[in-house]
């Protein structure tokens, strides 16, 4: 099963495949960007226009239902392009995003970090975990962890891929694979306790130096809190040729409430 079936005219119903960590009934926001990503792809293409950045804002959870997903050009220039994105579902907006597309011309590069390590073995360990056993999303992700892991505290590095597509019947695409990945650093470098402690992202901004190549992509992630209610988590982004760009995302933080009796 994919994590969305298409239903036409920018319209989906969402599988248990997005569920995310703090609710079954409301979806991980890495599908959805993806999904947004891949209608973004579909309005007004270009040749020689890539994807340079992503920025998803997020409204209230999303739910396990049927989205659509309306687009629009915002501005259409020559050299660059913006574009914008609405996610709705039952008559109601949850997300919103623009992006910005870049011509392709040749460049002299500056160097890029290469991965910090290469994608190390299925441990059985993280297969078993709670990432991977505990929510749609963590099941639908291979996941390898080359420092951190699952529910552990502090700075993580993991190596990621999609194992189902993203929309049945079709071939996803690297730029979708680091949307749906990209969205992960808050949840695998944690800074405060899952079970004691809320840290949900209100935003997401994907930027991209170069197009990725590949299904996997590397997240180098560090969570920061502050003391007053508000975290930032910054991601740096490879495939495995190298760095492609960043993540951030902007952390509402608040102690869990207990458990009624």
């Amino acid at each position: 099963m994919a994590m969305y079936g298409e239903l036409g005219q920018g319209r989906y119903l969402a599988s248990e495949h997005t569920q995310g960590p703090w609710d079954p009934r409301t979806q991980h926001m890495g599908p959805v960007t993806a999904l947004i990503a891949r209608e973004l792809a579909r309005t007004a293409p270009r040749p020689g226009l890539e994807l340079s950045r992503l920025v998803v804002d997020v409204f209230a959870p999303v739910p396990v239902a049927e989205l659509e997903v309306t687009t629009e050009v915002v501005r259409d220039g020559k050299r660059v392009q913006c574009l914008a994105a609405s996610v709705s579902s039952g008559g109601r907006e949850y997300v919103r995003a623009s992006a910005w597309r870049i011509r392709e011309a040749e460049t002299e590069s500056t160097p890029a970090r290469v991965p910090p390590a290469p994608i190390p073995p299925r441990s059985e360990e993280h297969a078993r975990s709670w990432l991977c056993a505990g929510f749609g999303y963590g099941r639908a992700l291979d996941w390898r962890f080359v420092t951190g892991g699952p529910l552990e505290l502090g700075p993580a590095s993991a190596w990621g891929r999609l194992t189902i597509p993203l929309v049945e019947g079709e071939e996803t695409t690297p730029v979708e694979r680091v949307a749906v990945f990209a969205d992960s650093g808050n949840g695998i470098s944690l800074a405060r306790g899952f079970d004691t402690h809320l840290s949900v992202n209100v935003d997401l901004t994907i930027s991209l130096f170069r197009a990725p190549v590949g299904e996997w992509i590397l997240m180098d992630a560090a969570t920061v809190i502050g003391p007053s209610g508000r975290g930032l988590t910054r991601s740096t982004l490879y495939d495995a040729s190298g760095e492609i760009g960043t993540a951030t995302q902007t952390l509402f933080v608040a102690p869990r409430p207990p458990d009624p009796p």
